[in-house]
């Protein structure tokens, strides 16, 4: 259908307008305060393999780490302008309702009840996951409904106990639990016999297993008993804030499907005539000053980090010591569902 000529001229009339709003898109309260500081402060784990944990040279890694990278890379141009913040199930969103930290990336999952009564917004997803249980080869369990009247490790303040409640109660199934303060102390617990399984979400279990002396001497088995989509989270109240974390997550999926990496970034800018790979790397359109940020702050975050799929591989995937199949990880286009809206 074509439009009237009146309102062709009135939209050629208004969009330079929009331009320029989008253009001078002021800062949030969130967003100065990153900028003063010239830092990122960003809560992650205490040490959880393959998620955030120090490596030899006491820089920290995993997919939590490099998302917040990925942020600080967008917001400042420069990953490295980070302030750890290694926080425990318990203090986690403590620390991001009082401001100790402006964004939470430390394997947490978007639940009902968080999002809608601590004070926090989640984000985007960038991993889904399931509750698994790890076993010992020896004990000859195949199957989670084998554990009636095991003792069972897990940690506090997380999803899990609510979760192995509901399950062994629809399975009828009974378990003497032992719970811990952070993942570290359940996991010594379960590598020195005080439980006969260790539960949490199955990635993190299949990194604890990989990290042992012996990974074959233990199980992750197949059964899955919840959903735990993680997705970073940000204090409610800052929308700006909001859509940078989560519009920076959707970025690096978005690079993925669009075959840009971390070296091949700078060319694609230069070269691709796809208007996709332009509008997100920052060459047209104005993604960026939407969100009161550089144009090419896409662009400085897939250079920092690379991809979603470079990050998942270098962490869990067939880069790592988990190689950990992607599963519903896997772009929307190859079998999995994740997906990043239309980027323009």
């Amino acid at each position: 259908m074509r439009l009237p000529a009146a309102l062709l001229l009135l939209l050629g009339a208004l969009a330079p307008a929009a331009a320029q709003q989008a253009s001078q898109a002021p800062a949030g309260a969130t967003l100065s305060t990153v900028r003063a500081r010239g830092a990122l402060s960003c809560g992650i784990s205490t040490g959880d393999p393959a998620w955030s944990q120090p490596d030899s040279r006491g820089e920290w890694q995993g997919m939590d780490a490099d998302i917040c990278r990925a942020v600080a890379a967008a917001v400042l141009g420069d990953a490295k302008k980070l302030v750890w913040q290694h926080l425990t199930g318990q203090n986690r969103f403590p620390a991001l309702t009082t401001g100790q930290v402006e964004m939470l990336t430390r394997t947490t999952t978007w639940t009902f009840m968080r999002d809608s009564s601590l004070g926090v917004n989640f984000t985007a997803p960038y991993f889904y996951d399931g509750q698994g249980f790890l076993v010992r080869a020896n004990a000859g369990i195949t199957s989670a409904k084998q554990l009636d009247g095991a003792t069972i490790c897990f940690t506090s303040a997380s999803t899990h106990e609510l979760n192995l409640q509901d399950w062994s109660r629809s399975q009828g199934i009974r378990f003497t639990p032992v719970i811990f303060a952070d993942k570290d102390e359940a996991r010594r617990a379960y590598e020195s016999n005080r439980c006969d399984s260790y539960t949490g979400d199955a990635s993190q279990l299949a990194a604890v297993r990989a990290a042992f002396p012996d990974p074959a001497e233990h199980v992750l088995l197949a059964d899955r008993i919840s959903k735990e989509p993680y997705a970073p989270a940000v204090r409610q109240g800052d929308d700006q804030w909001f859509d940078i974390v989560r519009y920076v997550v959707y970025g690096l999926v978005e690079a993925e499907e669009l075959g840009i990496t971390q070296a091949n970034a700078d060319q694609m800018l230069a070269e691709s005539p796809s208007p996709a790979v332009q509008r997100l790397l920052g060459k047209t359109g104005g993604l960026g000053a939407s969100l009161g940020l550089d144009r090419a702050f896409l662009l400085n975050a897939i250079k920092a980090v690379g991809n979603y799929g470079e990050v998942y591989d270098r962490h869990l995937g067939e880069g790592s010591a988990v190689k950990l199949a992607r599963g519903p990880n896997a772009l929307w286009n190859r079998g999995g569902i994740m997906i990043s809206p239309p980027m323009r």
